[in-house]
Parts: structure tokens; sequence; C-alpha cells
């Protein structure tokens, strides 16, 4: 049974800009969870951006060149850490994230003790054509989140099922529920970021 949480509708401003870093778990040019994000960055509060990290370039990891890693290795890390938090908007496959994510994952979790994600607030949101969405692949992230030290954001969740119906062929969102729930997750993300920094009370 799906339970349908209610929000209170909450505009968050800041003085201090808020720099949210989405991470697409797909490489594919018409993905959905690619338009997903594409809605996000048109729905970031104000006193936010969300800027997007390409992971397609990061070669597959090798331990050995994890002291002196490449140069697109390098340059993720630096947008991780630059970053207030990070959005991760990924399909499933498998009943797991893709590959290409888990890689970029391990990149900059490496070398021990030198994550870039340690302490980055997080959220997470993804869309398949399935009607139950990236449920087991959110929940897998999850369990990778709680030993990279990310505070990721429970509530609300962003489960994009039955995708094609709610995207038309141009990758243009036309579910007005899931643009609102987008919505609500980025209002939420930037207040759990700022409650985190000490910056808003509770």
């Amino acid at each position: 049974m799906f339970v349908q949480a209610n929000y209170t509708e909450v505009h968050v401003t800041t003085h201090t800009p808020i720099t949210i870093l989405g991470v697409p778990g797909s490489l594919r040019r018409g993905s959905y969870n690619r338009s997903a994000l594409r809605v996000a960055q048109q729905l970031v509060p104000s006193g936010a951006r969300l800027e997007v990290a390409e992971i397609g370039q990061l070669p597959l990891y090798n331990q050995d060149l994890e002291t002196d890693p490449p140069g697109t290795v390098a340059d993720f890390k630096r947008r991780i850490r630059g970053a207030d938090a990070v959005l991760f908007v990924t399909p499933e496959y498998n009943y797991s994230v893709p590959g290409v994510l888990k890689n970029a994952i391990d990149w900059a979790s490496r070398p021990y003790g030198d994550s870039a994600w340690d302490g980055k607030p997080a959220a997470i949101m993804g869309a398949s054509g399935g009607p139950i969405a990236t449920a087991r692949a959110q929940y897998h992230l999850r369990q990778m989140l709680v030993f990279l030290n990310m505070p990721a954001l429970a509530q609300p969740e962003v489960l994009i099922g039955d995708a094609q119906e709610k995207f038309d062929p141009n990758g243009n969102l036309i579910h007005d529920p899931t643009r609102e729930r987008i919505r609500q997750m980025l209002e939420a993300l930037v207040r759990w970021t700022l409650l985190l920094r000490r910056e808003l009370p509770d």
C-alpha cells in the first residue's frame, strides 16, 4: 500500500547560495532520468542552483591509479567538494544502480580517508517505465550513502513509475503531480542542507 504524506508548501530563500550537484546515473541521451534532472534544474528554489556533473568520461575504477587519479576523476572530486549537496538521479538495473554510477561513487570515495562525498547531504530520485519505478535501486543506493557518511533526505521520495506516461516524446514532463513532488523534494533538500549547516532553525 502506498501512503501519501502531506507536505506544507515552504518557499526556501537563503542569502547564502546553495549549490546542488546533480549526478545522473544514465548516459543515454533520451533517458527519463536526464529529463527528470532537467526538470529539477527548472524547479530549484530561490537562493540555490543545480549543476550537473557528467560521469560518462570517468575511466573504470583502478586502485593502482587512485593516489594520482586521471584528470577527469580529480575534476569530478573537486566539483563534489565545491557543492553543498548532491542529487542522485538513477535508473534501476538488476535491482540496483547502473555500473556507471557505482563507478563514479567508487572513484570519488577513494583513496580511503579522502572521500569527496563525506558529510554531503544527499537526495535521490529516479524514473523507469515500470510501475514501482526505481525503488530497489534507491534503497540500495541509500545503503551506500550510509557508509559514505552522506546524510540522505528521507522524505519526500521521488519515484517516477510508468515514466512513458509522464514524459512526452521530447522528454518534457507532462504530469503535474510528479512536477510538484520534485519541487517538494528540492525544497526539502535545501532546508536539510541549511539545517545541517546550522543556518536554519529546526
